[in-house]
């Protein structure tokens, strides 16, 4: 589905070459509407936000609701296993979903980035997106809440996948926060001298994120 790459798309990091294409993405849509419940409507705050508002802002913006705000993060397995091990082993499952349908991730972010799993979904047949996203969409529901809550245009997005879902979202546990003097208690430090909670085990290499994200985000903490 198209609907899927889109709204990829529009929870990227704004940049000037796909804000340019906003028409398009909106006429992208508006060609599904009979399967996506009208998500170019529904979506209408935040393609006005994107289109009215001017880059910088823009990009201040994305920082300061997705990269310093821990409760919308757009890493899906952050908000269910937080910062334990148990998330190592769940992007390498979602790494090898991948693989099985030949999708390369390995340019990009960790695998569980909202937009890059979207847009992994955009590449399948619809019954099987569909029956994917129902996997995720308990944590897309719940990181949409949180936006809302917070009077964020970008809930629109989440609530069109909450919508499109066959499976109804459920309500997330708080994901466990391990505390530094207990898992030194229990664990103390590695032989080479790391701290426990500094040593994430199994994991995939993370590539860093654009050098202007960056920068914006370097220049919000001033």
């Amino acid at each position: 589905m198209k609907t899927f790459k889109v709204i990829s798309l529009l929870l990227c990091y704004p940049e000037s070459d796909w804000l340019a294409a906003l028409p398009e993405l909106k006429e992208a849509l508006d060609s599904e509407a009979d399967v996506n419940g009208d998500a170019a409507a529904r979506m209408a705050p935040l393609f006005a936000q994107l289109r009215d508002t001017s880059l910088i802002a823009l990009q201040e913006n994305y920082v300061a609701t997705f990269d310093r705000n821990p409760s919308h993060s757009l890493h899906l397995f952050e908000h269910i296993h937080g910062e334990s091990r148990d998330r190592g082993s769940a992007m390498i499952d979602l790494l090898n979903e991948y693989w099985k349908y030949d999708f390369d991730a390995s340019a990009t972010e960790l695998p569980d980035y909202v937009p890059l799993f979207l847009e992994f979904l955009s590449l399948l047949p619809t019954g099987e997106a569909l029956e994917l996203l129902g996997d995720a969409v308990h944590v897309l529901a719940t990181i949409g809440r949180k936006l809302d809550a917070n009077g964020s245009p970008y809930a629109t997005a989440f609530q069109v996948l909450e919508a499109l879902s066959p499976v109804a979202a459920q309500e997330l546990a708080e994901p466990p926060v391990r505390d530094m003097d207990e898992a030194m208690e229990m664990f103390g430090p590695s032989v080479d001298g790391v701290e426990p909670l500094m040593n994430p085990g199994a994991q995939v290499s993370v590539v860093q994120m654009p050098a202007s994200r960056r920068q914006a985000a370097a220049a919000s903490t001033h």
